[in-house]
């Protein structure tokens, strides 16, 4: 495999000089960019960027002395080389970036949506990747440091670039959609999420629409039918002379769920993608996972691809840690099993994965176990959203129900007494009781905001190898 820069390209897209290097003012080839020190590996180009809390440039010779080829940096590193000496690094990241997705001859394709981004970002990547070579964000890199990051990494031999785009406040996905370019670009739903930052639905609706303001004329929106949003998602994609795919179960829909069926793990799913039907395995649950499969399929049919061998590889999907990955955990008794969904929590995220929770089939005398933390940014409407789940939980049959935080301490308030598994402050002081509760044949779904720490609940259930004890011990 080639570089994925030569000295000469790097220092031609960045504008940047080198300082301490070669005589000839050249740099080794780079193998990896990192924005991370205790990321960098042999070969790569280290970047030195500056946020609020945190200066890469104090980084820069243990970076260099962990084997990097070179550090961008926007000021002189006392005993480091080779150095490339560039303006600003954040711009010289973006320029690096853009002249990436200028060598992609292929499809960049990105997905935005108040929820399931990361999910359908990893079913388009197993999808195009069954196509040909296929580069895509890792984890959650959807920032104004993920995006242009994820560029930065893509190999020049790529045909599809898969790219999340994610976003707390308006105006985020303008400055970020242009750099990815997408000739496909998928809103999974728009829900109430970061209502903290915004006034309505609409607004979140129209800042989610940003993602075509980096699409040329006559590019692809794949967009929702089934959503509350689609007409004034589809109005803006028209403005900007898109074209544009609809998903969902509604009749007539180009990209069309007929069926989701519970079949083992995952679902047996019947579609229908521009007129043709299609069956095949996905490996994950949930009605959720099932439409944003129909929305990555129609993705590959926007591009011209194999419909059906992309959908053979969503059967082989392996769940994300914190976005429903199954485990099997110790409990007194036996084996339970933990569904750890604890990265993030919106409502309409809450609501998907009760409603898994719910369909999860339990052994023996198990129960059907949620552990929830507080949702957040959710503005002035939060005590009401987090009191509202109530329904949905008596509704899935849900047995106990244990709440961490001062918001869902009304969820715990509002529930029947029976189903009150316990309430703490911190998911920390919530483990003692939670895991003396457990037992054989349970089913555990864990979730809440990435604030509210449920790692905290998740990461020892998964170490523990005996109950843990009162003081949190193992």
């Amino acid at each position: 495999m080639s570089a994925l820069w030569t000295g000469p390209e790097l220092i031609a897209a960045v504008s940047g000089k080198v300082m301490g290097g070669k005589t000839d003012g050249t740099i080794p080839d780079i193998s990896g960019v990192s924005i991370d020190s205790r990321s960098v590996k042999p070969g790569d180009l280290f970047i030195a960027l500056k946020g609020p809390s945190f200066d890469g440039h104090d980084f820069v010779v243990q970076a260099l002395q962990q084997g990097a080829a070179a550090a961008l940096v926007a000021t002189d590193i006392k005993d480091a080389a080779p150095i490339v000496r560039v303006a600003d690094t954040q711009v010289a990241l973006e320029d690096l970036g853009a002249a990436s997705r200028a060598r992609l001859e292929g499809a960049s394709i990105a997905v935005t949506g108040s929820v399931g981004k990361t999910s359908t970002k990893e079913m388009l990547a197993a999808c195009f990747g069954a196509l040909g070579p296929t580069h895509a964000s890792v984890g959650s890199f959807n920032n104004q440091w993920g995006v242009p990051l994820t560029l930065a990494r893509m190999p020049r031999e790529t045909r599809y670039g898969v790219f999340e785009i994610g976003m707390n406040h308006a105006g985020e996905i303008a400055l970020l959609s242009p750099q990815a370019k997408p000739n496909i670009a998928i809103i999974t739903t728009i829900e109430p999420a970061h209502m903290e930052f915004f006034a309505s639905l609409e607004a979140i609706a129209d800042a989610k629409a940003e993602i075509f303001l980096g699409q040329a004329p006559g590019a692809v929106a794949i967009l929702n039918r089934d959503n509350g949003q689609f007409a004034r998602l589809a109005r803006a994609a028209e403005a900007r002379d898109l074209a544009i795919i609809d998903f969902g179960t509604a009749s007539g829909a180009k990209a069309r769920l007929v069926s989701a069926d519970a079949a083992g793990d995952g679902m047996a799913i019947a579609a229908e993608i521009d007129g043709k039907p299609i069956r095949y395995h996905l490996s994950l649950a949930g009605m959720h996972m099932a439409m944003n499969s129909v929305a990555a399929l129609a993705a590959v049919a926007a591009a011209g691809g194999d419909v059906a061998l992309a959908a053979s590889a969503l059967g082989d999907l392996a769940s994300l840690a914190g976005r429903g990955k199954r485990s099997p955990i110790h409990v007194a008794g036996g084996q339970a099993l933990l569904i750890d969904e604890s990265y993030n929590a919106s409502p309409a995220a809450m609501r998907a994965a009760i409603r898994v929770l719910g369909l999860t089939p339990v052994s023996g005398q198990g129960r059907r176990i949620a552990v929830l933390g507080d949702m957040r940014e959710l503005g002035e409407q939060s005590p009401a959203l987090h009191r509202q789940l109530a329904e949905p939980l008596i509704e899935a049959g849900i047995d106990l129900v244990f709440t961490v935080g001062p918001l869902m301490k009304g969820l715990a308030e509002t529930l029947p007494t029976p189903k009150r598994g316990g309430h703490a402050d911190t998911a920390a002081a919530l483990l003692p009781d939670l895991v003396a509760s457990l037992r054989a044949g349970d089913v555990v779904t864990v979730k809440g905001s990435l604030g509210t720490r449920m790692a905290d609940i998740v990461k020892p259930l998964l170490a523990a190898t005996s109950p843990v004890a009162k003081d949190g011990t193992c």
